[in-house]
């Protein structure tokens, strides 16, 4: 029984097995196209085994920009074996420091984008409640004027209370004064 307990291939697929001869083929094509790479990168220099690329003098900047453009950054594990035929895939090119433009305005994604509106809009909402210019402003400044205008009352009553406690209290004193006069 295969790995993973599966049974077997896929639905009626036949299988297709790699003769030793195309095996050997195909290493000594690997192996021929390494070669090949490998006298590209000395180009003939020989003895300093550095690329052409890195000897060029750094006087001018249009030369390094040409070689940039035709620098192909190594592949990774069996990316460079295998080659991609996606009209779709953009090849992302490397960028130097220097040409990085760290002022010019980078675009946000629609996420940010999106929270950003919600917050000026959230802003935007409390300056106008502020202001009493929203329909729940409106009703809270109402509620508001209700609640003053029954505590207004409330201290006139308690206000009234207290001073006709203080005359039936002063009305009190003059009585027992007078009567213990007598």
């Amino acid at each position: 029984m295969p790995k993973g307990g599966r049974k077997g291939g896929h639905k009626g697929r036949v299988r297709q097995y790699t003769s030793p001869e195309e095996i050997d083929a195909q290493l000594q094509a690997e192996k021929q196209k390494a070669k090949d790479e490998e006298e590209e990168e000395e180009g003939g220099d020989g003895a300093t085994g550095e690329p052409k690329k890195k000897e060029k003098s750094l006087d001018s900047d249009e030369s390094e920009e040409e070689d940039d453009e035709d620098y192909q950054p190594k592949h990774k594990g069996v990316e460079g074996m295998i080659d991609i035929e996606n009209p779709n895939r953009v090849a992302q090119a490397a960028k130097k420091v220097t040409q990085i433009d760290l002022e010019s305005p980078r675009e946000l994604s629609r996420r940010e984008r999106e929270e950003i509106e919600k917050q000026k809009a959230k802003e935007r909402y409390m300056k106008m409640h502020l202001a009493g210019k929203t329909e729940q402003a409106k009703a809270d400044l109402a509620r508001l004027a209700i609640i003053r205008k029954q505590r207004e009352e409330a201290a006139k009553k308690k206000e009234e209370e207290r001073k006709a406690k203080d005359e039936a209290a002063s009305t009190g004193k003059r009585l027992q004064s007078l009567s213990l006069n007598k």
